[in-house]
């Protein structure tokens, strides 16, 4: 018996090293908040406090480094925010660290969030010596009414110098994000704004719906949008654009050429490991017993600085349950058109196939699910009725 007990924490901890390890960087500020954003950002009051802050980060990434299990970092992601506020000298340093412990995978992906009119163009090339290898720009739209209406800080003009300038800086890995369902948009105007993009040919678009999110302006003084069958018929027309140009959604936002996935963002969809580092930072980690951690640092950037690198920057340190890693892993899991693998479930959540299915009878026989002995994903008709499947295996509050 206790060589069997043994053998299934030697197995256990040799799954949890297999897991993929992401980190996440939070970089708050921005010039300016936009009215559906509730992303933990801030605007900016005077400057960016850039030492300051990075040094925290620092310290909170020596405090966040578990004890060491083989793993290298396969995936850097600097989110806000607007991480372009921030240099590339304070970018660097923090990557720096991270190759030094617990390191980097020889193919890292490191991913930089900038705003056009948030960056300076020559920055770009800066980026790149520092060691970002991937580029995500805000662009959310190419009609200037349009970002007008979405409170942003930039004009069409500025995007497209933006997406030119990661170009010209040597970024082969580009991502653009771009809206639909925007106060004003007719299915002629998101034809062109998808056009528009597909033109550039960035290496992945991540092409998303405008939701009016608790707490945000837009949620209080909701603006006038196209109602639900125009949006549905955008989205119809904007996927067929972008599947004729080449591009394959992989995820319900996310359409990217041959080899461009975003490996971080998919790190999250297939319930791997990540830390995360800077205010308001949500991290998940595997034990080598197979037990998960979740834990979401101060989210007040001030107070947060305070207390970087020490267990008070913690403000939430738990283990999900059975039932909440079921569920987080569909959560991510259906997001994505291959869906999800027995394997890996098993692996990741200690789970058995068996209790999965279970727990998806009524979405089985429905039809929103597609299930057999080896994968799991949404149906076509699922695909649109992802919060039904998911209400159905939502935990007990």
């Amino acid at each position: 018996m206790a060589e069997a007990t043994a053998s299934s924490a030697a197995a256990a901890g040799s799954q949890a090293a297999a897991i993929p390890l992401g980190l996440y960087v939070h970089l708050p500020w921005c010039m300016k908040k936009c009215p559906y954003c509730d992303f933990n950002s801030h605007p900016l009051h005077g400057g960016v406090p850039e030492r300051a802050y990075t040094d925290a980060l620092l310290a909170d990434l020596r405090h966040a480094v578990p004890v060491h299990d083989g793993r290298r970092i396969s995936s850097i992601f600097f989110g806000g925010g607007t991480p372009s506020l921030f240099s590339a000298s304070a970018i660097g340093r923090i990557i720096e660290a991270a190759a030094a412990r617990p390191g980097l995978t020889d193919d890292c992906e490191i991913t930089l969030e900038a705003n056009p009119g948030a960056a300076e163009h020559d920055r770009f090339r800066a980026y790149r010596d520092a060691g970002v290898n991937r580029i995500s720009l805000g662009v959310q739209s190419l009609n200037d009414d349009a970002l007008q209406r979405l409170g942003r800080i930039h004009d069409a003009a500025a995007a497209l110098a933006a997406i030119d300038a990661v170009r010209d800086a040597g970024f082969l890995a580009l991502n653009c994000d771009l809206m639909f369902g925007l106060p004003g948009q007719t299915c002629a105007t998101a034809a062109a704004d998808v056009a528009g993009i597909i033109e550039r040919m960035p290496a992945h678009i991540s092409y998303y719906q405008l939701t009016l999110e608790p707490g945000t302006p837009f949620y209080h003084r909701p603006p006038e949008r196209p109602d639900d069958d125009t949006i549905a018929d955008i989205f119809a027309h904007s996927a067929a654009a972008l599947s004729a140009a080449g591009y394959a959604q992989y995820e319900v936002s996310a359409w990217a050429q041959p080899g461009a996935h975003c490996r971080h963002n998919s790190n999250y969809w297939s319930f791997g490991d990540y830390l995360a580092i800077g205010a308001g930072g949500h991290a998940k980690l595997t034990a080598a017993d197979g037990s998960i951690t979740r834990t979401a640092r101060q989210r007040w950037p001030r107070a947060y600085m305070q207390v970087a690198g020490s267990n008070a920057a913690i403000v939430e340190h738990r283990q999900p349950n059975a039932a909440e890693r079921l569920f987080e892993c569909l959560l991510n899991g259906l997001r994505l058109r291959h869906g999800i693998r027995r394997a890996r479930f098993e692996a990741r959540t200690g789970l058995s196939w068996a209790r999965l299915r279970q727990s998806l009878t009524a979405s089985i026989e429905d039809g929103l699910v597609c299930m057999d002995a080896t994968s799991l994903c949404a149906s076509e008709r699922g695909w649109y009725y992802l919060d039904t499947i998911l209400a159905r295996v939502l935990p007990d509050a």
